[in-house]
């Protein structure tokens, strides 16, 4: 539980190996004036569910939820997110970007609920997935379930390949193929991450999230 006028910043990295099986469960409600911020980022795993469910249950709360996923092989990667408009003047923003490759298969389903005495609410919610292969298969349901009258809420998915004319124009530069089709991806993801306060942390994230698009962490001896 998040108290009135409390603070949460929770930031979860998710590196497992090529067999593992992993489920993560994240409750919570907010009280009046409370302010919300997490980070899920999945940055390798076999088989990794998250469900985030979050209750905005007094004036004024505030949820902002950044999701990141970067899968290959034949890895599965499901986000399930559940956001509760349960008082009024609430504000809420969902990203969740992905990036696939291989055969790999992700789930995103994302439910925005306002109920009917939640009126200024504020509510948006986004689901944008990049396919680097042809083999992967990017499933995405977003959803409003709305029952008041004075709100603001919006809810979009894409699917989406990389950009030819960008490739080609870096590739004019000079840039190799494989270099241009990183620094894009890395643009993609960079989203997802660049409001991460602390410094430190958001650098070394996006080290990571380098390492792991140039292919340096991907494999296991032991868990092929």
């Amino acid at each position: 539980d998040i108290a009135q006028s409390g603070r949460l910043d929770l930031i979860i990295m998710q590196n497992e190996h090529n067999k593992s099986c992993h489920n993560t469960a994240i409750n919570i409600t907010m009280g009046r004036d409370a302010l919300c911020k997490i980070h899920v980022i999945t940055l390798h795993g076999g088989k990794i569910g998250n469900e985030i469910n979050i209750a905005l249950n007094g004036k004024g709360g505030e949820c902002n939820l950044h999701g990141l996923y970067l899968a290959g092989g034949k890895q599965e990667i499901s986000n399930r997110v559940n956001i509760y408009h349960n008082a009024g003047e609430c504000k809420s923003n969902q990203l969740f970007k992905g990036i696939l490759d291989g055969e790999a298969i992700t789930r995103f389903s994302g439910t925005i609920y306002v109920e009917k005495g939640a009126q200024k609410t504020e509510a948006y919610q986004a689901n944008n997935n990049l396919l680097a292969s042809d083999g992967a298969t990017a499933y995405t349901k977003p959803h409003l379930e709305i029952y008041a009258d004075d709100v603001k809420c919006s809810h979009g998915a894409t699917i989406g390949s990389l950009n030819e004319d960008e490739l080609f124009y870096m590739r004019s530069r000079g840039i190799s193929l494989d270099e241009a089709k990183l620094l894009q991806q890395q643009a993609f993801a960079n989203a997802t991450i660049e409001d991460i306060a602390n410094l430190e942390l958001r650098e070394r994230l996006t080290s990571l999230v380098e390492s792991r698009l140039r292919g340096e962490f991907s494999d296991c001896e032991k868990c092929d």
